[in-house]
């Protein structure tokens, strides 16, 4: 029983298949999350730039 090859021996090829067709559509919405994250972020350092330090710093 240990050494029985399993029965979805078989059906690995095509979810080996399927896999690689997801792994070629590449990480299009990791990078889309990752770009809007990295401009929330320069936003807020221009909004805090703009609107907090400058005004601070000219009085």
């Amino acid at each position: 029983m240990i050494n029985s090859s399993s029965p979805q021996s078989s059906v690995t090829g095509s979810e080996d298949e399927a896999v690689e067709v997801i792994v070629r559509a590449g990480p299009g919405g990791a990078v889309a999350v990752a770009g809007i994250a990295t401009a929330i972020v320069i936003g807020l350092w221009f909004a805090f730039y703009l609107l907090v330090f400058l005004p601070r710093s000219t009085g």
